[in-house]
């Protein structure tokens, strides 16, 4: 049997199945025996007996098949939790499997083997709840693994599973990504179905996964991506995703290096590494880079307040008197919300939201390229509820987001890579095109990939 889990990626333990040179009951052997010993606390269920039973039968020909596979606590799967990561819901059964889950199971061969953290209904980007407590990252446990695909990304960069689902909203698969040392994409909106029982809510939330490399994602995309009648804003199926990687030509394309989007505040030291990892990339790539002014307005506190209506939808009748099991942030800002949202601030959310989505197709206007950073600094402390500040940079889970929630607004792809290490912690740069440019962006992350070359794990994996 295997002593410990596979600390490559996705796509090359599904090789070794292939070859007999492992099988996935003994893969899944390893992690469960991984995520016992584990103090990461990644994982908030899991179905033993379920995934042994899957792995005995595990038909390897599929793109994922025999794979354990973690799966996002937001996420639906038919007879387990469905808590959203809060106390509220600790007892509640989810009696269907969400789209991405299905494709997963059935054209994927995937073995679901557990549910990994996250924030409390998606609503931050850390990796704390009353539920679960505090997930930690694999590359110093007392730090963040940022949120609200946290536990996915802790799961896969700590070695116990190579690849995991995520939801991103605003940045809840590349803050976690960054934080982690992973490969994180936002897609282009609709490009992967939600659904059954959607909640549209703002239209920012995409699916995808938490992986260690770009072909990983891209057969991600040829299981998951295509139409789906329950989500109307789903996008037609396009094939061959895997097999076209490397097949653009990257040479003559513009590319504006922003690291801060133009109004974000960000370490210096990561600016530098982000302009050095962009110059890198267009040197490499032959693509042409151009100065421009890129400034996309913040949203302000109304943007905030109306993203709480799809909580106090999900919570029903619980509310008021669940107040006490939510976490702090979550409660008091749905109870603002709820006293002080109306239609003059749904109006001001609208204004807000179109001078976004204008300042970034503006950008497009010029470059067919924006690279920036994921996020302002590596991984805060994981206690951390607030900002503090460290010199001129906020850390915590407030000022992040500033440099994602852009092209959740506008729909924009964009795939978060990582490029290097600040004070022993990961950092990443985003990589943003203009709308149905997914397989660009994967060359363009392929290329980072192979002359940036970042480790799947983190020293000591699994840990």
């Amino acid at each position: 049997m295997a002593a410990a889990p596979w600390l490559g990626d996705t796509c090359s333990l599904v090789d070794a199945f292939r070859a007999g040179e492992r099988s996935p009951v003994e893969e899944l052997e390893a992690t469960l025996a991984a995520i016992e010993a584990s103090d990461l606390n990644a994982f908030s269920h899991v179905d033993a007996d379920g995934a042994r039973e899957r792995a005995r039968t595990a038909d390897v020909s599929l793109p994922f098949g025999g794979v354990p596979m973690g799966v996002k606590e937001l996420d639906t799967v038919a007879g387990w939790p469905h808590t959203e990561a809060s106390l509220v819901f600790k007892d509640r059964t989810a009696t269907y499997d969400s789209t991405m889950v299905s494709r997963l199971k059935q054209r994927g061969g995937a073995n679901l083997t557990g549910q990994t953290t996250a924030s409390e209904f998606g609503g931050l980007n850390v990796s704390k709840t009353k539920l679960n407590g505090i997930t930690g990252n694999p590359w110093n446990p007392t730090r963040t693994a940022g949120g609200s695909s946290g536990g996915s990304a802790s799961a896969v960069a700590g070695g116990l599973v190579t690849i995991a689902t995520g939801g991103d909203g605003g940045g809840s698969i590349r803050i976690p990504a960054g934080f982690n040392g992973l490969v994180g994409m936002k897609g282009t909106a609709g490009r992967i179905p939600r659904g059954p029982k959607l909640s549209i809510g703002n239209l920012t939330v995409v699916t995808g996964c938490l992986a260690r490399s770009v072909r990983d994602v891209a057969r991600w995309w040829d299981v998951c991506s295509g139409y789906d009648t329950r989500d109307p804003y789903s996008l037609p199926r396009v094939e061959g995703w895997e097999a076209g990687l490397d097949s653009h030509d990257l040479a003559g394309l513009r590319v504006a290096i922003v690291p801060t989007l133009g109004s974000a505040t960000i370490r210096p030291e990561l600016h530098e590494a982000v302009v050095s990892a962009g110059e890198a990339l267009a040197r490499d790539a032959g693509l042409r880079v151009l100065d421009i002014d890129v400034a996309i307005p913040g949203l302000g506190y109304e943007w905030a307040m109306s993203g709480l209506a799809g909580v106090l939808v999900d919570l029903g009748d619980a509310w008021p008197a669940c107040k006490d099991d939510m976490t702090k942030q979550m409660a008091f800002g749905v109870e603002l919300a709820s006293g002080v949202y109306n239609l003059e601030m749904a109006a001001a959310v609208d204004i807000a939201r179109t001078r976004a989505n204008e300042a970034l197709a503006a950008a497009f206007d010029e470059v067919d390229v924006v690279i920036c950073a994921t996020n302002p600094d590596a991984a805060y402390p994981a206690a951390v509820e607030l900002n503090t500040r460290v010199g001129d940079v906020k850390v915590g889970p407030e000022n992040n987001g500033t440099l994602t929630f852009p092209a959740n607004i506008s729909g924009n792809p964009s795939i978060a890579v990582p490029v290097g290490l600040l004070d022993g912690l990961p950092i990443s740069m985003q990589i943003m095109g203009r709308h149905h440019t997914d397989a660009l962006l994967f060359d363009l992350a392929r290329v980072v990939e192979r002359t940036l070359p970042w480790p799947l794990v983190a020293p000591g994996a699994p840990v």
